[in-house]
């Protein structure tokens, strides 16, 4: 559970910091709102490794799963990406209430 919330923290941290990028970007540019989407910064980051996992999921795991589901992730704001990532690995690694059970 402690590993989850630390991946989840992470991925928030991630989160802010790519909302940071695109304001700074947003306030210093022509006036336009920019959000950088997630396959825009992994590309710029390590183009190979895209394109290689790009390569294997559609020849080893499924040819339909890159281009609707894969590639509408990689075209969203990362900082959106990287939020739901987080909250989602935080809901799962939340500490859960003990519930008592009296039977009579």
């Amino acid at each position: 559970m402690l590993l989850l919330r630390i991946i989840g923290g992470w991925f928030l941290i991630v989160a802010v910091v790519a909302l940071v990028y695109d304001g700074t970007k947003t306030l210093g540019g022509d006036g336009g709102i920019v959000m950088t989407p997630l396959g825009q910064h992994w590309f710029n980051l390590h183009a190979p490794s895209l394109n290689l996992s790009q390569a294997i999921i559609e020849r080893y795991v499924a040819p339909w799963l890159w281009d609707p589901v894969i590639l509408s992730v990689l075209e969203a704001p990362t900082w959106l990406v990287f939020s739901i990532l987080g909250l989602i690995f935080l809901y799962l690694g939340r500490r859960r209430k003990k519930i008592d059970l009296y039977a009579n």
